[in-house]
């Protein structure tokens, strides 16, 4: 059964009404096609409308929405079937937070690594809300040093809000791992895509975030901090989550417009969480044409055109 967010209660609605006369027709013998038809028609328009003009706190929304696929759902069908994962950072443990193998899309292996939050409260629980410990972002490096070593382009799925942040993961070196990762990734001579697909806070993401190509679904956010956070740091509370959402710029529309990410995939109508399998399709023909796109590039032009990205970025207004 769909679960409905607070502002899609008009879609809600108009569901349940086309519902009822398919139901009523069952039971009745009545052709009721063409009302149907209208409804269906009206339930288009309305969702058009209602995704077409969301405030930044509603994408917000929609990027945590407890139907919206996750990384373990786009990977394995994407790859069909063929993905293998891998565990361990040979270090400590395996993160089940964090995920990550070789899979192989359209006849070439690639390395996809993501962020797993769970579809149920005890897969929650098992993968730690997608909240990954250091150990999960060393499993990643090890992970992404394999595909390099093989020539394999590597893929990230991101979708976390934010490293966990407990006081065993700082003893064991949360701050270190994450930094490792940037300094890391930043030189793989493989091609390297990142790919926020719910949400995208803070160092967490950024820890399996620097790609030659950077690209945010359409109802997601990537921002230094959540709105809830913000709030609670700058009102004591987080009665301001709307305001300060909107301050954040945390939109892909407004990431793409300061320059941070290179590009924002269009999801299907009314949400990935509206149709799984069409979303997984769109990301799929994506990561496909960016893999070919890039790999017109050796291997030496993808680092240096990377850091060149990475240290050109930052907008700024003199007053």
């Amino acid at each position: 059964m769909r679960n409905y967010l607070d502002f899609e209660a008009p879609i809600k609605e108009l569901n349940e009404q086309i519902q009822k006369l398919k139901d009523s027709a069952v039971k009745t013998g009545v052709n009721v096609e063409n009302a149907v038809q209208e409804l269906e028609k009206a339930l288009i328009a309305k969702t058009e409308d209602l995704y077409k003009n969301m405030d930044p706190w509603q994408r917000v929304q929609l990027s945590r929405h407890p139907d919206r696929p996750y990384a373990l759902e786009y990977i394995e069908a994407m790859t069909e079937g063929t993905w293998i994962e891998l565990h361990g950072d040979r270090t400590v443990k395996d993160d089940k937070a964090m995920i990550g193998g070789f899979g192989l899309l359209n006849g070439e292996s690639v390395m996809f690594i993501g962020q797993q939050k769970g579809a149920n409260t005890k897969m929650r629980q098992y993968r730690n809300f997608g909240m990954a410990n250091p150990e999960g972002y060393r499993k990643a490096l090890r992970l992404m040093r394999l595909a390099e070593k093989f020539n394999k382009p590597i893929v990230t799925l991101i979708d976390t809000p934010g490293a966990f942040p407990g006081l065993e993961a700082e003893e064991r070196g949360q701050g270190e791992a994450i930094a490792r990762n940037l300094f890391e990734m930043m030189r793989l001579k493989v091609p390297v895509i990142c790919i926020i697909i719910g949400e995208g806070a803070s160092g967490g993401a950024l820890g399996i975030g620097i790609g030659d190509r950077v690209l945010m679904m359409e109802n997601t956010w990537y921002s230094v901090i959540s709105p809830e956070s913000c709030s609670s740091i700058l009102w004591r509370s987080w009665d301001y989550k709307v305001t300060a959402a909107s301050a954040l710029k945390l939109t892909a529309e407004d990431m793409k417009w300061n320059g941070l990410i290179d590009g924002i995939i269009r999801e299907p109508l009314g949400g990935a969480h509206a149709n799984h399998e069409q979303a997984i399709s769109i990301l799929k023909d994506v990561i496909q044409s960016t893999i070919a796109d890039l790999r017109k590039n050796s291997n030496d032009e993808l680092v240096k055109q990377r850091i060149e990205k990475f240290c050109a970025m930052g907008k700024y207004v003199e007053a």
